[in-house]
C-alpha cells in the first residue's frame, strides 16, 4: 500500500538517493555529537540508511512534513507549532480528537507531492519525508537534490522505518524501527521526553499482547491477508515480510500469507491469494476523514470480496472474518501501529486477549 497521503517509491537503491534519515547512531536513536554552539539536549547526530550523517547543533524551528504521517508524530510530540506546511495534509476528521484541530491549522502547501520549487522556497530548515524518494510527477518536477536542500538551507530528513523497508536485510518482525523513528524525532526536536512517554505506552500495549499470544505456534496462528482495497482490486498488492504491517500481524498472533515474500509491497494474482485462503481479511481502507466515509468505504470494500467470483468462496469472506481497520496505522510508522496489534489480536484470539 501507498499512503493516502502520497504514493512515494519506497523500492529505491540505497546509496545517494537517501539524504538523512530519522535512524540511529551507534546504536542510539539519535546520539547527541560534540560541537560548539548548541543548545540544551543538541547537538543531535541522525544517519540515513547508508549510515551518511546530519547533525543538527540546534532544534528545527520551521519543519516542513510530506504527508499527514510525519505531521501527526509532530503533533502527538508537541512539535506541531514548528511546522509552517504539509503536503498531502490529513482530511478533516482524519486525526483523533485535538490532533485534528491543531492539523487543520497548517498551512497546506499542495494536496499532493509538494512541489520542487515550493518545498525550496518554503524556508524550511528540515523537511521530514515519509519516504525514500519522491516522485514529483504530474509536472511538478523532480525531487530536490541533496545539494538544492543544502543550498536552500534545508535538512532532509525521513522516517527510516517506511523509507528503508524495501532495502531491509531482513524481515522486520517488531516496532523497534517505528519507536526508533519516534526517539529520533523527539531528540531532533527537542521533545525527548514526550517522545520516549509515547514509546513507552506502545511498548505496553505490545508487550501485553505478546504476553497473552507470543507463544502460539506458527501453525496454529489464523492466516491473514491485508487487503489494500484502494490499491485496485484488478490485482492485489501484497504486504511483504519487510513492511511495518508484516510486524504488526505478526505481532498480533496471525500468519502474514504473503510473509515469504522479500520487499514492502507486491503485486500477486487473486490465483495467489486463492491458493493461502485466509482464515482473516483485513479491509485495507485509507481514511477518507469521517467515520460515515470511512464505514462506506469498508462497506465497498466488504461487498466487492463477497460478490467477485474469485474471492467469494474464500474461507474468510465465507465466515464473515473481515477487519475493519484503517490502511495508515498499518503500514505507516505511528503511534497507532501499537493499537492496531492490539486489535487485530483481540479479534483472533478473543479467549487470550481481552
Amino acid at each position: 500500500m501507498r499512503s493516502r497521503m502520497g504514493r512515494a517509491t519506497t523500492a529505491v537503491a540505497l546509496g545517494g538517493l537517501f539524504a538523512a534519515g530519522c535512524g540511529s547512531g551507534n546504536g542510539d536513536p539519535a546520539s547527541p555529537a560534540a560541537g560548539k554552539g548548541a543548545t540544551a539536549g543538541h547537538p543531535v547526530t541522525v544517519t540515513d540508511c547508508t549510515g551518511a550523517k546530519t547533525t543538527f547543533t540546534s532544534a528545527p524551528k520551521r519543519i516542513v512534513t510530506s504527508n499527514a504521517s510525519s505531521l501527526e508524530l509532530l503533533l502527538r510530540l508537541g512539535a506541531g507549532g514548528k511546522v509552517i506546511g504539509t503536503g498531502f495534509p490529513p482530511g478533516k476528521g482524519t486525526l483523533p480528537g485535538e490532533l485534528d484541530a491543531r492539523a487543520q491549522r497548517v498551512k497546506v502547501l499542495s494536496d499532493t507531492v509538494i512541489p520542487k520549487e515550493k518545498l525550496l522556497g518554503s524556508g524550511a530548515d528540515l523537511y521530514i519525508d515519509t519516504f525514500a524518494a519522491m516522485n514529483m510527477g504530474g509536472g511538478m518536477g523532480d525531487s530536490p537534490t541533496q545539494e538544492e536542500f543544502e543550498a536552500a538551507g534545508i535538512k532532509h530528513t525521513y522516517l527510516k522505518s517506511t523509507a528503508c523497508a524495501a532495502g531491509a536485510k531482513s524481515p522486520v518482525t517488531d516496532l523497534s524501527a517505528v519507536e526508533d523513528d519516534i526517539l529520533s524525532l523527539g531528540a531532533v526536536t527537542g521533545t525527548r521526553a514526550k517522545a520516549k512517554e509515547l514509546v513507552d505506552g506502545m511498548k505496553e500495549k505490545v508487550d501485553a499482547v505478546q504476553r497473552a499470544v507470543g507463544g502460539v505456534p506458527e501453525d496454529e496462528r489464523p492466516s491473514y491477508f491485508f487487503f489494500d482495497y484502494d490499491a485496485g482490486t484488478k490485482q492485489p498488492t501484497a504486504v511483504c515480510n519487510r513492511q511495518i504491517a508484516h510486524a504488526v500481524i505478526t505481532l498480533a498472533g496471525a500468519r502474514n500469507v504473503f510473509a515469504d515474500c522479500d520487499g514492502d509491497f507486491k503485486q500477486v494474482g487473486w490465483e495467489d491469494v486463492i491458493a493461502e485462503n485466509p482464515d482473516w481479511i483485513q479491509l485495507g481502507v485509507r481514511d477518507r476523514g469521517s467515520e460515515a466515509a470511512n464505514r462506506k468505504a469498508f462497506d465497498e470494500a466488504e461487498k466487492w470480496l463477497r460478490s467477485n467470483s474469485a474471492t467469494k468462496g474464500l474461507k474468510a469472506v465465507q465466515e464473515g472474518h473481515f477487519l475493519r481497520i484503517g490502511s495508515e496505522r498499518t503500514t505507516i510508522a505511528g503511534v497507532e501501529n501499537a493499537d492496531t496489534v492490539e486489535r487485530i489480536a483481540k479479534a483472533l484470539h478473543p479467549g487470550k486477549v481481552r
